[in-house]
């Protein structure tokens, strides 16, 4: 564990950012290629840990499947070993055997796996027994609970011998990543039709594909902050596309009333400062990853906001919003659970001249946090956790002028 200290710069002149690849496309598309037996081309994965951990795990093929903190990798490899006719033990970090994975047990028994869990019912670690024989091709699935879930059962669906009819019961909860995943498995040749609340996948196979994986907007989010928070500064970022199949794409519609304008070209996206609209309210249910970036935002420039859609983050790598809670208090900024589900965000009532950040084991804490050095002194407590998803972002924290002190 190595402390990061940012000394505090209000101001930066243009910089190009050289984004990181998309860990969730990334991390499907590893799964669509290891059902192809990997015929595939594939491009500018992502250098996240938890891609990696995904790339070595699917190469080595061993008895035991650490996944160390990577929830994707833990959920997608369940499905993937269960329905493959693997017998493999998954496991991780204490952490990651204390996030749930009933749910998409229970649907994968349904349909014909055999899996045992080692230690607590409902949890991490667990082992697949194998599949025989399929056993239903219609599951129910709570749909507000994990997209991931739902995207690692679509992806084995075509490979069944009877498909499978996914029923979405309640709210549908990061509906974005569920429709990238659709249309990542059609860029490999698989149909799927969704119809209300169903979702149906017929029996069929992935055709190999040359696929190049874009740029992670859940990255590019945290420059967007940072340009909302500074004085002054130009930014452009590499490799991001208009029409994207990510949902933090949405980043540039809530910036947009943050005071950031977006403008595409071929090979990526300028941000500019503008005028401050405001943001009253934002729905993050299909994009909960940006949930903690746009707090710190709102905090930071004087921006109240009434945010929803936050169920999903109490089961993170932390306990999102309790962290939030907790770290935004430390510049006299606030998170307040309302009712029915609404979060005020309280903007800060004066900054000290040095705030020190826990991170929580969780990645995103720490780049979330980032933009606060616009105003102040920030010494994080870990600066190693961003390797999860971001392993250069401190390099890039440097590229824009800030003094990084580790």
């Amino acid at each position: 564990m190595t402390a990061i200290t940012l000394l505090p710069r209000a101001a930066f002149g243009p910089i190009t950012i050289p984004l990181p690849s998309s860990k969730s496309e990334s991390n499907r598309v590893l799964i669509i290629d290891a059902l192809t037996d990997g015929e595939n081309q594939i491009t500018n994965l992502a250098e996240a840990r938890d891609t990696q951990t995904m790339i070595r795990l699917l190469k080595e093929d061993p008895e035991v499947l650490d996944v160390l903190d990577a929830g994707t990798t833990m959920r997608f490899l369940t499905a993937y070993t269960s329905l493959s006719n693997r017998q493999k033990t998954l496991t991780g970090t204490p952490r990651m055997c204390e996030r749930p994975i009933g749910i998409l047990v229970d649907a994968l028994r349904t349909i014909g796996a055999k899996i045992e869990y080692q230690k607590k019912e409902g949890y991490p670690p667990l082992l697949t027994k194998g599949f025989e024989k399929q056993l239903g091709h219609k599951v129910s699935i709570r749909g507000d609970v994990s997209s991931q879930y739902i995207s690692a059962l679509l992806m084995l669906a075509p490979t069944l011998p009877e498909g499978l009819v996914l029923e979405l019961t309640g709210k549908i909860g990061s509906r974005t990543y569920i429709e990238m995943t659709l249309q990542l498995m059609k860029q490999f040749g698989v149909e799927s039709r969704w119809e209300g609340q169903s979702i149906t996948v017929a029996p069929q196979k992935y055709k190999p594909t040359a696929y190049g994986v874009e740029s992670d907007w859940s990255g590019a989010s945290y420059w967007f902050s940072l340009l909302a928070c500074a004085d002054e500064g130009e930014i452009f970022l590499k490799g991001l596309k208009s029409e994207s199949l990510q949902g933090d794409a949405k980043i540039v519609d809530i910036m947009d009333g943050l005071g950031v304008e977006s403008k595409f070209n071929g090979e990526g996206v300028f941000l500019r400062k503008k005028e401050v609209r405001g943001l009253p309210h934002f729905d993050f249910t299909h994009c909960p990853d940006l949930a903690q970036t746009v707090a710190v935002t709102c905090a930071v420039i004087g921006q109240k906001s009434t945010f929803t859609g936050l169920e999903s983050l109490r089961i993170k790598e932390t306990d999102r919003i309790l962290a939030l809670q907790n770290e935004l208090a430390k510049f006299n900024a606030q998170l307040v659970e309302g009712e029915n589900g609404e979060f005020d965000v309280v903007p800060s009532s004066g900054i000290p001249e040095e705030v020190f950040i826990d991170t929580y084991d969780d990645h995103r804490m720490a780049m979330a946090f980032m933009p606060l050095a616009t105003k102040t002194k920030v010494t994080f407590e870990d600066g190693e956790v961003v390797n999860k998803s971001y392993p250069s972002f401190w390099k890039h924290t440097a590229l824009v002028g800030f003094d990084v002190i580790a």
